[in-house]
């Protein structure tokens, strides 16, 4: 009886989190001009006006939560508290449009990430920088990691077969080859960095072209933080293939783990993202998903 009834709550409780962050995620996308001017008038009064219209919502159940379900809410909403003091931070900073980042734009959203993440990520490190560090990111498809890689054999579990197998695999590979030489060569180092990788337009780096070893041995498992700035949502990733092209009007490329994480799709709703350099030489960051400190 207990346990049904515990799982009774859980699930009131995730629908409770998934309410809340599409009223969230709405709330930014509808009213983003209503909230920074708010942001720019007043910060704390930004906060509070957006935390209360998230958290609007009555929460209806037949039998009081048990305590520490109610912590868990409780804590749910100081996440939504950082996350809205982070969101409104970014926006009055971000160009209305998506166009490339003044010296001083970068700086102020790398102090922010510093302040929020506790990670520090530059738009130019060791002297290089991509085109840009804001633009519109589109969908990849997986890559294959060693020889003989294929889809049957790509995912751990049924779950991330049907949640990230639809995307398919690349025909060719990325833009520095295989990650691992074979499958005996493979570990969890290879098999995170396949998942959380993005596609940045190298070829258009400034000064590319006069030295390309160094610019491609430079780029080639970059780590580097990607932020929705519209959902607060961020993770840290590898360059693991060189695109897109300019034609598709897109500036960088996400693997299909990156891009359902993100909460970002490609085609005509394709919206912007951040992406820095993460200054990290004694590799002590990991891949994957970011919270707010």
């Amino acid at each position: 009886m207990q346990n049904k009834k515990g799982q009774h709550y859980k699930s009131l409780k995730d629908k409770w989190v998934g309410k809340h962050r599409e009223i969230q995620k709405k709330l930014w996308s509808k009213h983003s001009e209503s909230l920074n001017w708010l942001a720019n008038n007043s910060k704390q009064l930004a906060v509070g006006s957006a935390a209360a219209l998230a958290l609007m919502k009555p929460i209806s159940s037949p039998a009081i939560p048990p305590t520490n379900l109610l912590a868990s809410a409780d804590q749910y909403k100081k996440e939504i508290d950082k996350n809205v003091f982070f969101i409104s931070d970014l926006q009055k900073v971000l160009p209305q449009n998506v166009t490339p980042l003044t010296p001083d734009q970068e700086k102020n959203i790398s102090d922010i990430f510093s302040r929020y993440f506790g990670i520090k990520a530059v738009g130019e490190l060791q002297g290089i920088r991509l085109n840009r560090s804001y633009g519109l990111i589109g969908a990849e498809q997986h890559l294959a990691r060693y020889p003989g890689d294929n889809m049957s054999v790509h995912f751990d579990t049924e779950d991330e077969a049907r949640r990230y197998g639809p995307e398919g695999m690349a025909p060719g590979l990325g833009g520095w080859g295989y990650f691992a030489n074979s499958k005996s060569e493979f570990t969890d180092v290879e098999k995170e960095r396949e998942k959380w990788y993005i596609a940045v337009q190298t070829f258009f780096a400034p000064g590319y072209e006069s030295d390309v070893k160094k610019y491609v041995d430079f780029f080639g498992m970059r780590k580097m933080l990607v932020v929705n700035p519209e959902n607060g949502k961020a993770v840290v990733v590898v360059i693991g293939d060189a695109g897109p092209a300019e034609w598709t009007g897109k500036h960088l490329g996400g693997s299909p783990e990156v891009m359902q994480y993100l909460e970002r799709v490609d085609g005509p709703a394709r919206g912007p993202v951040l992406y820095f350099f993460v200054d990290d030489p004694n590799n002590k960051i990991p891949l994957g998903p970011v919270k707010i400190k």
